[in-house]
């Protein structure tokens, strides 16, 4: 688990510390990638990974752009959020940095993203994005093209994070609502997950498995395991 700090720390589900490691930057975007830790360096404009050793090392680098969001491929690419002067794009890149893929315009040629921040990609090989300044998720399929956004169902919501799972589904963090949305593969809201107790501002979202996920509180640190789905 990453966070404003500058340091990773390994948890085991049951929330007992394992190990923590200190790192150059703060662990705001992270991701697994080939049994390692891959995570965005904003002021370095990087992507570095941590070695199950804990040996910090830079991937490669993002050039003018600054990385945000940053998530792991079926194919085995990386897919990165990158921001520059109000300008947002998604870049798939291989594992030694080599760009393949660049998504920025839908087919009117219009932006696709103002604030791409958080990045995953679904079953089908849609890639999903919460857009901080458009307030919405974004959706294109594996080529890029534009597939449908979700801008929540009240005044209340504000995105943050997002996630899928292994049918699919598409669960988002609302900061605003203190709710966390769950659509279906396409796109439509299927309920609103709130766990008891509630989750207070949620930020970060994992997905655990088994019905299970975990769910980072911006304003506290905290992390609480939620079961969304019935065993």
């Amino acid at each position: 688990m990453g966070g404003h700090s500058k340091e990773m720390k390994l948890f085991d589900l049951q929330g007992n510390l394992h190990h923590t490691v200190s790192i150059t930057c703060k662990g705001l975007y992270l991701c697994m990638y080939n049994k390692q830790v891959a995570y965005s360096d904003i002021k370095s404009k990087a992507v570095k990974r941590l070695s199950v050793t804990g040996t910090e090392a830079t991937m490669f680098t993002t050039g003018d752009w600054f990385p945000r969001g940053i998530t792991s491929t079926s194919s085995g690419n990386l897919l990165v959020c990158l921001d520059k002067d109000g300008v947002s794009k998604v870049v798939r890149y291989s594992s030694t940095g080599t760009v393949l893929q660049e998504i920025q315009y839908d087919s009117h040629c219009q932006p696709l993203y103002k604030e791409a921040t958080y990045i995953t990609e679904n079953i089908n090989g849609d890639i999903i994005v919460t857009d901080w300044k458009k307030n919405a998720v974004i959706v294109v399929d594996e080529l890029g093209i534009f597939r449908y956004s979700y801008v929540g169902r009240d005044n209340y919501f504000v995105v943050s994070s997002v996630a899928t799972d292994s049918d699919g589904q598409v669960i988002v963090t609302d900061y605003g609502g203190n709710r966390i949305h769950m659509l279906d593969i396409g796109g439509q809201f299927l309920r609103y997950v709130i766990p008891e107790g509630g989750v207070k501002r949620p930020r970060a979202i994992c997905i655990l498995g088994n019905g299970e996920m975990l769910v980072g509180r911006n304003l506290d640190g905290v992390a609480k395991r939620i079961r969304y789905l019935k065993e």
